[in-house]
């Protein structure tokens, strides 16, 4: 899978032609930030209002298929829940990622654009959350392609880990 990074900016996210956005968020998170409150935003407040609906909660392992377009340029826009901010920790991020993958496999999508589990609230570090997405995606094949959307200076931390695991699994295949 060949992972790939965007700025966490709208100008940059109206670019992306991909089958799927991702955004995970937390059930006590209101208003929605990070990808997800630029995404509602551009959406204008759609995804805010199935919240105080009640139709969408964030509880863990909820996902919502939402129609993005033709506000955005995905077909589909997935809302993952990542339960309660405390606590958040590796299982986790691991848990709500497998549901993430377990979705996008059973969608039969090849590439998404995805914001990490718990990064729109800092509650995990930009290396922490590469190392644990490297983790869990490294028994996920099906995906061809993915951008990660984050702050640019996550980034600068995300990207040398992914490059040393394309490395390492150059290497495994060579051997």
């Amino acid at each position: 899978m060949d992972v790939r990074f965007v700025p966490l900016d709208l100008s940059r996210i109206d670019g992306l032609r991909y089958e799927a956005v991702v955004l995970p968020f937390f059930e006590d998170e209101r208003p929605l930030r990070g990808a997800a409150g630029l995404c509602d935003w551009r959406l204008c407040g759609r995804l805010s209002r199935l919240l105080q609906s009640g139709r969408v909660t964030g509880s863990l392992g909820e996902v919502t298929l939402v129609p993005p377009r033709p506000r955005l340029p995905f077909d589909k826009l997935l809302l993952v829940g990542c339960g309660a901010r405390e606590p958040f920790d590796v299982a986790r991020f691991q848990q709500v990622t497998a549901r993430v993958f377990d979705v996008a496999e059973g969608l039969r999508l090849r590439n998404l654009v995805l914001a990490l589990p718990g990064r729109n609230h800092n509650r995990v570090l930009p290396g922490d959350a590469i190392r644990w997405f490297l983790d869990v995606s490294s028994e996920r094949t099906r995906l061809e392609e993915l951008i990660v959307i984050d702050e640019a200076e996550a980034h600068k931390t995300m990207q040398p880990i992914v490059e040393a695991e394309r490395r390492r699994a150059r290497a495994a295949r060579d051997v």
